[in-house]
């Protein structure tokens, strides 16, 4: 079981908050996620054997992007609280409208552009009861540059 820390431990120790998980597995893979206080996305690249860490790209999100992620998130989070299981998620395509148009409309922001910067993302739990939540998830990412 992954040790939890409570939020003003994490804050100290300079992990900053996810906004939003787009893909899971193993761990973090790609979201949006503060990085020195700046929204940014992120897409998990490889595993860092010298720093026993995940390497991300992570690169700055618009206003706009955040806002429609955020609004996309949203969305999904209500789908969690009503269906647990999960037989109706959004992202299966088809089970909500604007679901679907926030994807299409947020694909080039979730591409990894030219020259996105490379950093290793260490991830620490809070201590929330829920992992999903309308303001993010329970995971926390603390950044550093690659070794």
């Amino acid at each position: 079981m992954a040790m939890s820390w409570e939020k003003q431990q994490l804050i100290a120790d300079g992990f900053e908050p996810t906004y939003v998980d787009l893909e899971w597995y193993d761990g973090p893979r790609k979201g949006v996620a503060l990085v020195d206080g700046v929204p940014h996305s992120y897409e998990g690249r490889e595993y860092d054997r010298r720093d026993e860490a995940d390497v991300y790209a992570v690169w700055p999100a618009s206003g706009a992007a955040v806002a429609m992620e955020r609004e996309q998130w949203a969305i999904f989070i209500r789908y969690q609280l009503s269906d647990p299981r999960g037989d109706e998620h959004p992202g299966l395509g088809g089970i909500d409208a604007r679901y679907d148009e926030l994807d299409l409309l947020l694909a080039t922001h979730r591409q990894a552009p030219e020259g996105a910067r490379r950093l290793v993302g260490e991830v620490r739990f809070d201590d929330g009861d829920d992992r999903y939540r309308f303001d993010g998830v329970d995971h926390w990412f603390r950044w550093r540059p690659v070794g």
